[in-house]
């Protein structure tokens, strides 16, 4: 699909207004003295708390979180793919929050929601009337044994999620490693977890560098499947497929890492047919991913079905509200939905939240759904990108129909995610977007 210079303009006008004005909101503003708990001051919680404070009148809005730094996550992989500094992604916590929520720099020890209060890391307790957990995940590095962060930036071992000073490491290791050739490895947990189709992206980075420095036909790459698919949306899956195979990346499938041995360079799986060792030169490491501890141990989690290990709390997949305590909501990654832990589907659940709490506080009911959107700028190469927007049902869902072709490697594409997402993002955190 070719995109002309009007579609081009009308899309960087659209953009533009995206991350300047801030979005509709419902109605008039409430006036309540409600007291609202925020758990996890991240994408969610900061967006949540700036749309609030516009919102109500007199309410006590708190958010608990004890992180200094807050991360801009979709710029990891920019980051480990040497485009960005480590920086990219840092600014302060305090730069989001609205002057006038009560910021508690702690993390919650205790959840109990039947006597409607949060215990603290140091034993304050914070009483709420309405509940809104947004505590992102858990990276459990500690669930692959032999693995430890400190090995990050040696023998080969990257971990792109870990965060933006992993990310460089991660870079430093792949750049080496691409200047000779090797075997490259690439896996994926098999939980839930944050943007699924990061790990693809960076086995395409790894491939891209090595054609360009003429090293690929050195060059064995690896890719671990955890079931029999790459993504979860058949036809992406498909295309992703093509594209391993036109790319001469070798697939193997029903691999989930359990353990590596940086000294032999061996990654351990567990599959169908029992634990397999796969050696590599370079690999991308990503644990499984779960709910922070506090909140799978707390009466909040699921406690029935797939989930239960992994801890995500137990809401309704359109409102976001617990299916078991009316009061209490989650939003972003720690949400248990079926698709949905990405800054976009962020940006859709937060606005979905908001009116339910909004609705409730004033005695009234919300109609406003979250169906499940979820968007991955899928990056196939420098400067290439494809922009692929679905929902729960995995119908694809493209912002920009016309424009942007979802299944097609776009220049167009990879500028949405290297400039124009960060502005979008930013909006989003202001409550603008």
């Amino acid at each position: 699909m070719q995109t002309t210079r009007r579609n081009f303009l009308a899309l960087s006008a659209g953009l533009a207004a995206l991350s300047t004005v801030p979005a509709a909101r419902a109605a008039q503003t409430v006036k309540t003295d409600a007291r609202i708990l925020i758990l996890g001051a991240g994408a969610a919680g900061t967006a949540l708390a700036n749309r609030l404070m516009d919102r109500l009148d007199g309410a006590k809005v708190t958010i608990l979180d004890p992180r200094k730094d807050h991360y801009y996550q979709p710029g990891f992989t920019l980051i480990a793919a040497g485009l960005k500094p480590a920086d990219y992604s840092t600014t302060a916590t305090a730069d989001w929050l609205p002057r006038d929520v009560d910021w508690i720099a702690e993390g919650a020890a205790e959840i109990d929601p039947d006597a409607k209060r949060v215990v603290t890391t140091s034993g304050k307790s914070i009483a709420y009337d309405y509940l809104v957990v947004a505590a992102g995940l858990k990276l459990d590095f500690e669930a692959i044994e032999g693995m430890s962060l400190d090995l990050v930036g040696t023998n080969g071992i990257g971990a792109v999620y870990a965060g933006p000073d992993y990310a460089a490491r991660t870079w430093a290791e792949m750049d080496r490693f691409t200047e000779k050739g090797g075997v490259a490895l690439f896996t994926r947990p098999a939980t839930e977890m944050k943007c699924a189709g990061a790990p693809l992206k960076y086995t395409f980075l790894t491939d891209d560098y090595a054609r360009r420095k003429g090293t690929r036909a050195k060059t064995e790459i690896v890719y671990a499947a955890h079931n029999k698919t790459f993504f979860s949306v058949p036809i992406v899956n498909e295309k992703v497929r093509m594209l391993f195979e036109d790319r001469a990346v070798a697939p193997v499938y029903d691999h989930v890492m359990t353990a590596i041995d940086p000294g032999r360079k061996i990654a351990t799986f567990d599959t169908p047919e029992g634990p397999r060792e796969i050696g590599y030169d370079f690999t991308n490491v990503i644990p499984p991913m779960r709910a922070p501890d506090v909140v799978k141990n707390s009466p909040l989690s699921w406690k029935t079905g797939k989930w239960v290990d992994e801890g995500w709390v137990e809401v309704d997949k359109h409102s976001l509200r617990h299916t078991r305590y009316p009061n209490v909501f989650a939003v972003g990654d720690v949400a248990g939905v079926p698709k949905g832990k990405t800054a976009a589907s962020v940006k859709w659940q937060v606005p979905v939240v908001e009116d339910h709490l909004v609705a409730q506080i004033a005695g009234r009911e919300s109609d406003a759904r979250y169906d499940g959107y979820t968007s991955c700028p899928l990056i196939t190469r420098i400067g290439r990108a494809m922009l692929v927007e679905f929902d729960y049902n995995n119908n694809l869902t493209p912002s920009f129909p016309g424009v942007i072709a979802p299944l097609e490697e776009l220049w167009i594409s990879w500028l949405m995610k290297e400039i124009a997402l960060k502005a979008t993002y930013n909006a989003m955190l202001r409550g603008r977007a």
